[in-house]
């Protein structure tokens, strides 16, 4: 995943629950000042960065100010509305083993880590064997960001304590020699999204990196939530109203579904029509989802990503 730019913010349960990963919004580890911004945005998972958008000088500091704010009362979102994520540093490194050395020392950790550069299930394995047993376990995510772990997916699915997958699209080019366009990413996100889905278990998006193409990021998002995804991370609030809107369901999609749920039920497990349209146990599954995602206060559009939007 590209660092988020350093002036994209404007200032101002239990493992195993299945919240709705549909927004994530991502601020650098090295902007204390916007982590409270961050966690009272609305997103569904704010999450604070000590890898890629922190400088190799600036690690030590990062991290202090991030795991002070995790000490904080403040540092959570409030209850039933959202996750507090961290993206350390890769645990092949010194400073990734840091990272997971202070909070097991302290038991202080986040509802989420975010593990970058994952290649194999050890990866992640490593990152969940640290957590076990000095507190409670954070929810582990694996950031799939080059072609060898696309390769890797099958394995990396079935390490230990993996709760999703994140994709990195700005790495992922960079490691393929790609460009980093629709066409380019379509395979690596459409493979990703079916291995996740295989393996029962969410799959984000890649960020959209440019903060004034509206209309872009609404076709990426849409794009993304076709292909299957569960959402999509955004690099300033304003993003997060539109990136909401692509994956909720609409008016007119819940009304259909509804239609369909109601047609199932009159047929009692019979293969039925709507609108002129076969309805069999596929659909049928697929309206419920639709139906229920409908009545996930986590995947309304939030008042919160509104006024944020908004600048308020």
């Amino acid at each position: 995943m590209e660092s988020p730019t350093y002036t994209a913010f404007s200032s101002g349960p239990a493992p195993g629950a299945r919240l709705s990963p549909q927004t994530w919004l991502v601020t650098p580890g090295v902007t204390p000042q916007r982590f409270s911004t961050t966690v009272t945005s609305g997103a569904s998972v704010a999450l604070l960065d000590l890898e890629d958008s922190v400088p190799a000088g600036a690690k030590d500091d990062a991290r202090a100010d991030v795991f002070s704010f995790l000490s904080h009362p403040d540092g959570r979102p409030a209850a039933g509305t959202g996750q507090l994520g961290i993206r350390i540093n890769s645990a092949q490194t010194p400073h990734g083993l840091r990272d997971l050395a202070e909070m097991a020392e302290r038991a202080l950790w986040p509802d989420l880590l975010l593990v970058p550069k994952v290649e194999s299930p050890s990866d992640v394995e490593l990152v969940v064997q640290a957590a076990d047993g000095h507190g409670p376990r954070p929810r582990v995510w694996a950031l799939i960001e080059s072609p060898r772990a696309i390769t890797n997916l099958a394995d990396i699915m079935r390490a230990e304590g993996l709760s999703g997958v994140l994709f990195g699209a700005a790495d992922y080019a960079a490691a393929a020699g790609c460009r980093r366009t629709t066409r380019a990413m379509w395979y690596p996100r459409a493979v990703l999204a079916a291995a996740a889905a295989s393996a029962g278990l969410p799959a984000v998006d890649s960020p959209f990196f440019s903060l004034d193409d509206v209309a872009a990021l609404r076709q990426e998002a849409i794009e993304a939530a076709e292909l299957g995804f569960a959402g999509k991370v955004a690099i300033h609030p304003r993003q997060l109203p539109v990136i909401e809107e692509a994956f909720a369901p609409s008016r007119s999609d819940v009304e259909a579904a509804r239609a369909v749920l109601e047609a199932a039920a009159t047929a009692e497990g019979s293969i039925t029509t709507v609108n002129g349209a076969m309805v069999g146990p596929p659909l049928v599954a697929a309206a419920h989802d639709v139906v229920g995602r409908a009545h996930d206060p986590l995947t309304a559009p939030s008042e919160k990503a509104g006024q944020a939007a908004d600048g308020r």
